[in-house]
């Protein structure tokens, strides 16, 4: 977003244009010759609309969204998560400043840097808007800031720009920006403790490699894994899976292999239970349901003889599991409407309803799998509840 429309974006005509074309389909929006600004309206009626659900506080409010900015920022339900709580916090990584909103309803004083003086302006006229007073927006590169200030905070967060400048996406922490293994000296000097945001691409072992005495927590979203967060405060090793929602698991780093399961029986179990993401990011499939289910994979499904209780995932009923049939599931449901599962198995969804002959429906439920190099379908219990199942 340029200066230029920011400042449009900050005009009356132009909010209430905003204002009245909210809920219209934003190609009509950016046609229509009647709207000031057509394009630059339309993007805003786009991203708010978007914003409902990523970011309510911001849709309420009606704050300025560049697309950019928009993509990167971590929900507001994922911002509220993370633990970090004190007097004084220090973020490195403003961007939009949805991480900065919810440090302020956990600390008395928060100073949020952004080196971009537009998405600076941007950050600090929503947080006006949100009520957050206590959040200063300081335009700064955390370099800059970092080598010129003399203050401690209780803790340093960030969430590195994980976008080269020509879009590629970037995992290795010193290709992000700003790089925080080259200025790890400088953040422990300003603060004892950092939280580091990182994306759910990030190997959890280089992760507890690079900060041996941290919490290592991947956090998922209606089943997809969002982010894998660093708590380097001296607090650990220990690694943590959560499905927000849908409780967490919290373990130390693994000291000896897990116990294998015995051979596959498939007249032998009741239930399916399909293992949040989290789990399988943290590698803690098998460790967290040990003792309540047989896990073949850290990527595939759970079989137990009881419904699984505390562990993020969601439990479903079995009818009866036999092996992977493509020609006689094609001559039973060919032409049905089938949901499928599946995990740890060869075939794409489109490629199983292709074999069989079925479409997306909810005629009946299956799922798919592979345990011991041979491939299985379980038929799920049509009247049996799906449940989700909180740590």
């Amino acid at each position: 977003m340029t200066r230029e429309e920011f400042d449009t974006l900050c005009r009356d005509d132009v909010r209430r244009a905003v204002e009245e074309n909210l809920g219209r389909d934003p190609l009509a929006v950016a046609l229509d010759r009647r709207t000031p600004h057509a394009a630059l309206v339309a993007t805003q009626v786009k991203y708010l609309e978007r914003a409902r659900t990523k970011l309510p506080s911001y849709y309420a409010a009606r704050c300025i969204l560049p697309p950019r900015a928009f993509e990167q920022a971590s929900s507001e339900a994922c911002a509220a998560h993370k633990e970090p709580a004190g007097d004084t916090a220090l973020d490195l990584t403003c961007g939009l400043g949805v991480d900065a909103l919810a440090l302020g309803r956990r600390f008395r004083r928060v100073v949020a840097l952004e080196r971009d003086p537009v998405l600076a302006a941007v950050a600090a006229r929503n947080l006006r808007l949100l009520g957050a007073a206590n959040v200063e927006v300081v335009c700064a590169s955390a370099e800059e800031y970092l080598a010129a200030t003399t203050e401690r905070f209780d803790w340093v967060a960030a969430d590195p720009d994980r976008r080269s400048r020509t879009g590629r996406k970037l995992v290795r922490l010193e290709e992000c920006s700003p790089d925080i293994l080259r200025l790890l000296p400088a953040v422990r000097r300003v603060g004892a403790r950092l939280c580091l945001k990182n994306s759910p691409l990030f190997d959890v072992d280089e992760a507890l490699r690079l900060f041996p005495t941290a919490r290592i927590e991947a956090v998922s979203v209606h089943g997809e894994c969002k982010e894998l967060l660093v708590y380097d405060d001296g607090t650990g090793p220990l690694l943590r899976a959560t499905a927000l929602g849908g409780g967490s698991v919290t373990l130390p780093p693994a000291t000896a292999p897990t116990p294998p399961p015995p051979p596959f029986d498939p007249t032998a179990y009741a239930y399916l239970f399909l293992p949040d993401v989290a789990l399988q990011k943290m590698r803690l499939v098998r460790r967290a349901l040990e003792g309540r289910a047989d896990v073949w994979s850290e990527n595939g499904f759970a079989f137990a003889h009881r419904p699984v209780e505390g562990v993020p995932g969601r439990t479903l009923a079995i009818g009866a599991i036999g092996p992977f049939d493509a020609k006689a599931l094609r001559r039973e449901l060919r032409g049905e409407g089938i949901e499928i599962f599946k995990r740890d198995f060869p075939l794409t969804p489109e490629e199983i309803h292709a074999r069989t002959g079925t479409h997306a429906g909810s005629r009946q439920r299956l799922a798919f799998t592979r345990i011991g190099g041979k491939l299985w379908t379980i038929r799920l219990a049509a009247e049996a509840p799906e449940t989700e199942r909180e740590g």
